[in-house]
């Protein structure tokens, strides 16, 4: 990773950049941190971090540019717990890539005439067109789990979706569309914390909601349902992969692996990064999978 476009006061990790473009090996950098009196090894890990973060995105851009050159249509869809990450990891999805062939979709509550329409029908709005990766912060499984667990919808809304969102996304493979489904799967400890970090960051105060508070309420409610929605919606065409954020910075990482380990792109692996995702972190659906937000 270069630092030569920062400015030279700015800090990064713990040390400036000047202190970076002075530092000629590790013991320099080691020699500094015990100076400024801060972990290194904390700053190590970051540091790795931004390098590998840096190579998975030029990827990123490499696969952009080859599904919009094969006109494919992919949406990815990022669930989970709220708190579990979702946004930072879209964020840094798309950091670098092309808006003419890229968008995020964040649907807020429905409105009227959408509350009488059929429920998919805003959504098919949302597909991606051909040549375009669609990120969706939350999807149409807001039925599955947070409609019925806030009352958000009734039991017969319910069912239905249950029995035709499997029809709906084999409808969509059938017609060329790439699914991915990741879980972002967060424990009920670290979900508090994350709440009262964004209390506590007038930053991201924002991020917080009634809806967030019962989170932690209904706990075992989001559980029961979140179980029925693998159950019943996971499928070989479209599967669920669950994704262990408890590490938000991990997490960003395997799951752009998985997403770059699907396809057979232009330049594949050219940055020398792997290109297989960790199965401790990344982990696709099935009956008896040790999940951490149960």
């Amino acid at each position: 990773m270069s630092f030569l476009h920062l400015p030279l006061n700015r800090k990064f990790m713990g040390f400036t950049t000047t202190d970076l473009l002075t530092s000629k090996t590790r013991k320099d950098l080691v020699r500094l941190a015990k100076k400024k009196d801060f972990d290194i090894k904390r700053t190590i890990k970051n540091l790795k971090y931004e390098i590998e973060l840096e190579k998975l995105q030029g990827e990123l851009v490499n696969l952009q540019q080859w599904i919009t050159k094969n006109r494919l249509r992919v949406a990815v869809l990022f669930e989970g717990r709220d708190a579990a990450g979702k946004g930072g990891s879209i964020k840094r999805f798309k950091q670098h890539l092309n808006p003419r062939s890229m968008r995020v979709v964040a649907l807020s509550k429905p409105t009227e005439d959408e509350q009488g329409q059929w429920y998919f029908r805003r959504y098919i709005k949302e597909l991606p067109n051909p040549g375009e990766i669609v990120f969706f912060d939350r999807s149409w499984y807001n039925r599955a789990v947070v409609e019925p667990v806030m009352g958000f919808c009734n039991q017969s809304q319910y069912d239905q979706f249950i029995v035709q969102v499997p029809e709906f996304e084999h409808m969509l493979y059938e017609d060329g569309v790439t699914i991915i489904k990741f879980w972002f799967s967060i424990s009920k400890e670290e979900q508090k914390k994350r709440f009262d970090a964004r209390l506590e960051n007038p930053l991201k105060q924002w991020k917080f909601s009634p809806v967030d508070v019962k989170g932690q309420e209904f706990w075992d409610k989001y559980t029961y349902y979140k179980e029925q929605m693998f159950s019943k919606t996971h499928t070989n065409f479209s599967p669920w992969i669950i994704v262990k954020t408890n590490d938000k910075k991990t997490a960003r990482l395997e799951s752009m692996r998985y997403i770059l380990s699907k396809f057979n792109y232009d330049s594949r692996g050219e940055s020398n990064v792997s290109l297989l995702p960790d199965p401790n972190v990344i982990v696709r659906y099935y009956r008896n999978t040790q999940q951490i937000d149960i």
